[in-house]
């Protein structure tokens, strides 16, 4: 939005301007105030980049597909419904399984960030399903990310707890290199992980939740980041521990970067980007 100038510059009209300005005075009084509270508002939601955007997918090719009217998309349909409809996204997590048989049977886990919890993990579930029916077509298995959730589908039974699995990980970097030493940053930046893997494991008023979240001075910059374990992972500490190792490997060191998994993520930048 921008405030008009009213410009009169012929002489006949000034009498007709003393009544328009008066009145664009009032208006200026007025609006100046609301557009300055529009701005922060903008500017405080846009400095945290809370953004939900698709990272990645991948669908498990050796669990094969099913077909249209089978029990395993009756299985799978059931659990999505109970997922989107249940209170699951009061704590962010859920773990359904379905099914008689090794043909029809299907489990599906969903988690979302940890700042991510009631209405807003409702919609990135919403999404995350959505996303996965969109990339992996009839997949019986499959994993898609998103900023704020992720969605796992199995046709494999497991443990619960589960042993950590390091196949489905990957990493994510900001393009912006490091200005200065980037060896003491990187060091910086793991003391600080391992600080909030301490404190990983907290409550809140609907359940356990694991997750930890915080900020902490670095030099002329303030350095964000959080990290997460998935409720049914058996060594969490064990998980965000290598997957903090991961982050720079081959000396690739960043002004953000993020490991994903389906046991834990983690997460740095040099800007905001969690609910506080």
């Amino acid at each position: 939005m921008s405030i008009l100038a009213l410009h009169y510059k012929n002489h006949h009209l000034r009498k007709k301007s003393i009544t328009m300005k008066f009145s664009y005075s009032l208006s200026k009084r007025f609006s100046l105030p609301i557009l300055i509270l529009q701005f922060l508002i903008i500017h405080s939601v846009s400095s945290l980049n809370l953004t939900n955007e698709y990272l990645n997918h991948k669908c498990f090719l050796n669990q094969g597909k099913y077909k249209s009217g089978s029990q395993y998309e009756e299985n799978l349909n059931w659990i999505f419904d109970d997922i989107r409809t249940s209170p699951y996204a009061l704590t962010g997590f859920s773990h359904l399984s379905v099914g008689k048989t090794p043909a029809d049977f299907v489990a599906v886990t969903s988690q979302c960030r940890g700042d991510t919890y009631e209405s807003k993990c409702r919609t990135c579930i919403d999404t995350v399903i959505s996303g996965f029916r969109k990339r992996c077509p009839s997949n019986k298995g499959g994993i898609i990310w998103y900023d704020q959730c992720l969605l796992y589908i199995n046709t494999i039974k497991e443990k619960d707890p589960a042993p950590t699995n390091y196949k489905n990980i990957f990493s994510m970097h900001n393009p912006n290199n490091v200005r200065g030493d980037a060896k003491l940053f990187a060091m910086r930046v793991m003391d600080f992980f391992s600080e909030l893997t301490l404190k990983v494991k907290k409550t809140t008023k609907y359940s356990l939740i694991f997750y930890a979240a915080g900020e902490k001075k670095l030099g002329k910059n303030k350095l964000y980041a959080m990290v997460q374990c998935l409720e049914l992972t058996m060594d969490c500490k064990g998980c965000l521990t290598w997957s903090i190792l991961k982050l720079f490997e081959n000396n690739e060191v960043k002004q953000g970067a993020r490991v994903l998994g389906t046991d834990c993520d983690l997460r740095y930048e040099l800007y905001p980007f969690v609910r506080s």
